[in-house]
């Protein structure tokens, strides 16, 4: 006789996906169970030993700002902490820290093992479970029933996944973890479009093998902001591990280049589709023939293993190829290999499937996160975890779906790329694919999101008010400055002189200062006489705000004219072929995408302005004539 159990809520998968998910269903008061392959996987690393980086700093703190769970676990976890592109505008600055990965995975299982509402199964889910399109729970492969009112799938790279180097292949997970062999069967009888990508990883390597005096030293920050709003930074400042930079030279390419007929990558041996923002050392190679060295990385996995990530070194090349590289590498003569590299095949579906809530279109209360939808990293795992978690909560509570379009979230970006833009490739965050980067800073995440994460249900009251105070006291700063002048004195010209900016001959406000390249709020500090003591985080607000705000403002109003055509919701019931007018390129994909909004049509590849145009003139008529 099969066990069956009953729950408001399943998440099948335990990656960083997985755990956002969970915790969200389980934080908004419902019953939910967490399914994973294995209990030592959840929030595993399989890949890349760090949090955040360009644009995935942005996720990381928006994820924070909404009340989930990656930037708590990294700023309690973290070996190494830097900010990046410093030298460039705030609209880039992003966040990026150096896990201990055991640790990390460690703490995240101790969150998720006392949250109440939260069962975590080591178990395989080989069927889901549906009536009539609408989800019913979900089946292991022993047997066991678990009916739900909604199902979350953050399966990452486990389903049918295919481990290669060389001619060597097996069907296994990452890090040599048990595959998910049966789901994908089941989606595809539900009518589910599965597709065929690739990923890959470096060698580890012993760091006491490794000759560091050949490298340059990269240091962490002297001071360390924080990735969560609520940790303090004062609690977080330690002394920090080292990474190091190296570089391939031609020997490393000449070894690439004659072996490259044994790369299943060339051979075809690989079928699916790899990244193409992170590709193979042997993709660099071959791919970038101008390019004489290539930077490699040497960072640390942790403070208790001697394992060293070769980041910038993935490959799938046998493994004596591998050591022979590897050991032309300065700093690498003698590296012995912990772990060899390798590809990674996996299932995972089309986005277009899913509407911006990440539910299904065709399977009502099934949901769907991570890199399962096709994208790659750990942030955007997080982030479409946190979102997918919500929405079926949402579900299960009767209430309207949350969605973040593109002015309010870099996870709005995410999403609304997925489900609206053809993706044959694994899909990664960039600063340059958000419209409204200036907006969309990671250092106003807070401030752009805690109205939404109240509203949802899990940012606590003290969050909300705290923030509310923040804003108060930004507002009441930027005020204060815009109305006290200085004029020409001694002390207030020989401050400018110093700075290199321009002397005063009349009265300027502090503001007007502020906006000068050369100067910031901290520098006019001691011709403040009455400045008020304030928080570092509402500082750095202040001078932004001042010194960028022409700037802002008129994002601010590029934004205004993108919400007029989000705004206007296309019907659901609405047929495309009844729309005379509309090329046949522009009904299929509009029939394939089914957009909720005129903005979202808008951004679907094969849908010009001309289409648009006839939709708009459509929704009109029938507007008038349903009166």
């Amino acid at each position: 006789m099969n066990v069956v159990e009953e729950y408001d809520i399943a998440v099948v998968g335990a990656g960083h996906a997985g755990c956002e998910a969970a915790l969200a269903c389980a934080r908004l008061g419902l019953e939910t169970i967490m399914f994973t392959v294995s209990v030592e996987s959840i929030a595993l690393m399989p890949c890349n030993p760090n949090i955040g980086g360009s644009s995935k700093g942005h996720l990381v703190r928006e994820i924070d700002a909404l009340g989930g769970e990656m930037g708590v676990n990294i700023d309690k976890t973290f070996i190494q902490s830097k900010m990046l592109n410093q030298s460039k505008g705030p609209a880039v600055h992003s966040l990026r820290a150096q896990a201990d990965k055991s640790e990390y995975s460690a703490t995240m299982r101790k969150t998720l093992e006392n949250t109440e509402h939260l069962t975590i199964r080591q178990a395989e889910v080989a069927e889901l479970m549906a009536e009539n399109g609408v989800i019913k729970g979900v089946k292991t492969f022993s047997g066991a029933e678990y009916y739900t009112k909604a199902v979350v799938l953050c399966t990452g790279t486990y389903l049918k996944a295919r481990c290669i180097f060389g001619d060597i292949s097996y069907y296994t997970g990452p890090n040599g973890l048990l595959a998910a062999n049966y789901l994908s069967e089941s989606m595809k009888k539900l009518g589910i479009e599965i597709v065929r990508f690739k990923t890959g990883t470096p060698a580890r390597v012993d760091g006491r093998t490794i000759d560091f005096d050949k490298m340059e030293e990269q240091f962490g920050d002297k001071k360390i902001v924080p990735f969560s709003f609520t940790t303090d930074p004062e609690s977080i400042q330690k002394e920090q591990r080292s990474c190091w930079l190296t570089y391939t030279n031609e020997d490393t390419h000449k070894i690439i280049r004659d072996n490259i007929d044994r790369s299943p990558l060339y051979s075809g041996v690989i079928h699916g589709t790899g990244p193409r923002y992170c590709p193979s050392i042997e993709d660099k190679v071959m791919r970038f023939k101008d390019k004489d060295r290539h930077q490699v990385f040497i960072e640390p996995e942790g403070n208790y293993t001697h394992e060293y990530y070769l980041g910038g070194m993935s490959s799938s090349l046998p493994e004596d190829v591998q050591y022979a590289m590897y050991k032309t590498v300065p700093g690498l003569e003698h590296a012995k290999i912990v772990r060899n590299a390798y590809a990674i095949e996996y299932d995972c579906i089309n986005p277009n499937q899913l509407k911006s809530s990440l539910e299904f279109k065709n399977i009502s209360g099934l949901f769907s996160g991570g890199q399962l939808n096709g994208s790659s990293g750990y942030e955007e795992a997080a982030a479409q975890g946190l979102i997918a978690g919500i929405n079926a909560a949402m579900k299960v509570l009767n209430k309207e779906p949350f969605i973040l379009d593109r002015s309010e979230a870099y996870i709005g970006v995410l999403i609304d790329d997925l489900v609206t833009k053809e993706n044959k490739e694994p899909y990664r965050m960039m600063t340059s694919r958000a419209e409204y980067r200036l907006l969309l800073r990671q250092d106003n995440a807070d401030i752009r999101l805690y109205k939404q994460g109240h509203r949802i249900g899990l940012l606590s009251d003290e969050r909300y008010n705290k923030v509310v105070e923040k804003i108060k006291a930004i507002d009441n700063e930027i005020e204060r400055l815009k109305n006290v002048s200085v004029g020409g004195s001694e002390k207030v010209n020989n401050l400018l002189i110093r700075y290199e900016s321009t002397p005063l001959n009349n009265g300027a406000s502090l503001a007007e200062l502020i906006r000068r390249p050369e100067l910031n709020y901290e520098i006019l500090g001691e011709i403040d006489e009455n400045r008020p003591q304030l928080d570092a985080d509402v500082i750095e607000q202040v001078n932004i705000n001042i010194k960028y705000e022409g700037y802002i403002l008129r994002e601010q109003k590029q934004v205004e004219h993108f919400k007029k055509l989000e705004n206007k919701l296309i019907p659901a019931d609405i047929d495309f072929d009844d729309i005379s007018g509309l090329r046949i390129e522009a009904k299929q994909k509009l029939k394939n995408y089914s957009p909720r909004s005129i903005g979202q049509a808008s951004r679907i590849s094969g849908v010009s302005p001309a289409d648009i145009t006839v939709l708009l003139v459509y929704m009109e008529q029938h507007r008038r004539k349903d009166g």
